[in-house]
């Protein structure tokens, strides 16, 4: 294959995107389960605070309750582990905060404090792949704590009570469970089918993408779950339909993958899709961790946000603002996984907070009518936040910037004009800084994980046509080497999009990127045409 890399296909500096950046999208299909939840996590402890007259404590236990946010679409034995996790990380966090601000007075180095802690958030965020909110909900509470008054002596208190906040959000997390054990392994299954009977209906649309990629997300979601029940294999069998329609759409039925999706929901018996031997290699584990090395690609993100969140931090300071980790959270929220994606999520973030500055405006009054109408609206403002986030980011935000100035009321009145003023100022300085910090940080390693990705699908090319040309391969050996084939495809695809946003590095091999892909599918449709004439054989 051709190693032929042009060099004008990929410029140093590309245009940054306006158009398209605010259009709202379609609800999450889950999008009520992180809403309700929070409001379940958060209620108990500041009702219970409320009763208590001590609604000063409600930071702490908010620190606990807003990890009931994480990991919705994992597998209940994954979540448990996945929230157990979260939790451990936001008292660790808090915990640094608390005990930096009962150390120190210096405003200097309490930004710098949170900008490290900000930074290591972002990485063992996106190298776990915890999802969305990412560390970002992490970041606004360690940080906030950085400038609560405290004392040595109070510390262990208050982590006590994120602790047992968090445990009641670990078990709000799990609870539905209980209901529906394989609701997130069968969402997963039905939106690969739906993905696929969409891409069999027109191969040419953009839809191919979207399909491979939630293909890989229900294996990933499979592989990630407990043993291997008849429930689980009943699912398997169906994402194998999914990815045959795929390496095959001319051959796939679309109504009957839509009808197959349409029977996962509710908790009514798996549809049995037929029985055949291609699970035999779903036990080799095709999600494990990419060989090229993580966290080194990691490493310009983790620096962009520390850089970013400590400068945001300094101006803010420079300006006598009185809340500078607004603007740090602010220039912590942009960082995604290129320029361009930090351009948008910084437009998003600006706008959000802005008519959410307003929106506060007008609630104040109500919030201010007594602690309870307070906690009322705070836990209003939690689930219209998670009902409008996915929609887009900067419409969850609108209800996101409230609840944290109502938040600073939970100690004392304040004066609304004065938190307005601030938050804007803190909002335009860390969207500003944050983003200059992220041009300033280059990324050459984004090409480097696209030659990366290109071996890899490469290698799992060869080794897919290698076991073609076999007159009897190894029980599975084919049918993993296909789905090993998938997940590079996948990846590279990832790969490429990410380093395409990316300033300042060399050009990418547009040309080598789009043969691999086309060989690689073509690999695919071959694996499915020998099933089939094998599966033909008397």
């Amino acid at each position: 294959m051709s190693s032929a890399t042009p060099h004008t296909d990929t410029p140093r500096v590309r245009r940054l995107p306006l158009a398209g950046v605010l259009r709202l999208g379609g609800p999450s299909d889950i999008w009520f389960k992180p809403a309700l939840s929070v409001v379940v996590a958060v209620a108990p402890p500041n009702l219970t605070l409320l009763a208590l007259d001590r609604l000063d404590l409600a930071m702490y236990t908010m620190a606990g309750s807003l990890c009931a946010l994480y990991a919705h679409h994992r597998p209940y034995a994954a979540r448990a582990r996945a929230l157990a996790w979260v939790v451990l990380g936001m008292v660790a966090g808090l915990g640094v905060g608390l005990v930096a601000a009962s150390l120190t007075g210096s405003a200097v180095v309490l930004v710098t404090v949170g900008a490290l802690v900000a930074a290591v958030q972002k990485t063992l965020c996106d190298a776990s792949r915890i999802g969305p909110p990412g560390h970002v909900v992490l970041t606004f509470i360690s940080s906030a704590s950085l400038f609560a008054p405290q004392t040595l002596g109070q510390v262990p208190g208050h982590l006590a009570l994120a602790l047992a906040a968090g445990a009641w959000a670990w078990l709000v997390g799990m609870a539905p469970g209980l209901f529906r054990p394989h609701g997130p392994e069968r969402r997963a299954a039905a939106r690969a089918l739906h993905t696929a009977a969409a891409y069999a209906e027109n191969p040419r649309s953009q839809a191919s993408g979207t399909a491979h990629a939630a293909v890989q997300a229900a294996w990933q979601t499979l592989l990630s779950a407990s043993a291997r029940s008849g429930t689980r294999r009943a699912l398997e069998r169906l994402v194998v339909r999914a990815e045959v329609a795929l390496a095959a759409p001319a051959d796939a039925d679309p109504d009957r993958l839509r009808a197959w999706a349409r029977e996962l929901r509710g908790t009514a018996p798996v549809p049995q899709a037929p029985d055949d031997d291609e699970l035999l290699g779903v036990e080799i584990e095709l999600t494990a961790p990419a060989t090229h090395p993580v966290w080194r690609m990691l490493a310009p993100l983790a620096v962009r946000t520390a850089l970013g969140c400590a400068l945001a931090g300094y101006v803010s300071l420079a300006l006598g603002v009185g809340r500078p980790y607004w603007a740090l959270v602010t220039a912590a929220s942009l960082y995604q996984a290129n320029v361009t994606l930090t351009w948008s999520r910084g437009v998003q973030r600006v706008v959000g907070n802005l008519v959410g500055v307003l929106v506060f405006a007008v609630v104040v009054p109500l919030a201010h009518l007594g602690p309870a109408a307070l906690v009322l609206c705070c836990l209003a403002f939690n689930f219209g936040a998670e009902a409008l986030i996915a929609r887009n980011y900067w419409l969850g935000s609108i209800c996101v910037t409230p609840m944290a100035l109502l938040i600073t009321e939970f100690a004392g009145h304040q004066e609304p004009g004065r938190l307005i003023t601030e938050r804007v100022v803190d909002t335009l300085v860390g969207a500003l800084v944050g983003f200059l910090a992220a041009i300033a940080v280059t990324n050459r390693r984004a090409g480097d994980r696209v030659e990366l990705s290109l071996a890899a699908v490469e290698r799992a090319r060869e080794h897919t046509a290698r076991l073609l040309a076999e007159a009897r391969p190894a029980p599975g050996a084919l049918d993993s080497a296909r789905r090993a084939l998938a997940t590079a495809l996948v990846d590279l695809r990832t790969t490429v999009e990410a380093a395409s946003g990316e300033w300042w590095q060399r050009a990418l091999p547009q040309e080598r990127v789009v043969r691999a892909e086309q060989a690689g599918h073509r690999t695919l449709a071959a694996t499915i045409r020998h099933h089939r004439a094998e599966g033909a054989r008397p």
